[in-house]
């Protein structure tokens, strides 16, 4: 690892890494920057130092996705971003993927947020800078991702079985406690 670490983070960076970014993932053959183990923690990074952290297609793999969000929250500078793709739970790569352990949905991570009356798991908190449910492109995907992220709520009890999303991306906005 260089001297000067980067200000920005790719956790579970795989073959996706980023040259902007201090790289982390588990496996060596991938050559991150730093090969570590997510489940564990603490991470061995400075505490609030990254202006934004990627997790991209990460947390429905580790064994708990709050310590993950805890953990990345302690990381982060006052204000930095939290940026996570994952499957939503209506795709079927959720479940047909034996390495998922998380099936998560459009309002998953409100449990990290002041105004969830389901905060008290948690003593971090994030501002919600986005959160997107994205479809397969096409024009009926696009017709469905206009109506889904307009209205969520309904969607997600009416009508996800019927028209499957494909993925979700939130930006969380780290918070002071």
């Amino acid at each position: 690892m260089d001297e000067v670490i980067p200000k920005r983070l790719n956790l579970g960076c795989g073959q996706r890494q980023r040259p902007d970014c201090l790289n982390v993932d588990l496996r060596p053959g991938v050559e991150p920057d730093l090969v570590w183990d997510l489940d564990r923690r603490p991470y061995p990074l400075p505490r609030k130092h990254f202006e934004h952290i990627y997790a991209l297609d990460v947390v429905e793999h580790l064994a708990s996705v709050q310590e993950f969000v805890e953990e990345a929250h302690a990381l982060l500078a006052p204000g930095g971003i939290l940026e996570i793709t994952t499957p939503h739970f209506s795709c079927a790569n959720s479940f047909t993927d034996p390495t998922h352990r998380h099936h998560l949905g459009y309002f998953s991570f409100d449990y990290f947020t002041a105004g969830s009356p389901w905060s008290f798991y948690s003593g971090v908190r994030f501002a919600i800078a986005e959160r997107t449910l994205v479809f397969p492109m096409s024009l009926p995907g696009k017709l469905m991702s206009r109506f889904a992220n307009r209205r969520p709520e309904l969607y997600e009890r009416r009508l996800t079985w019927i028209w499957p999303a494909w993925f979700l991306i939130f930006k969380l906005r780290a918070l002071e406690p």
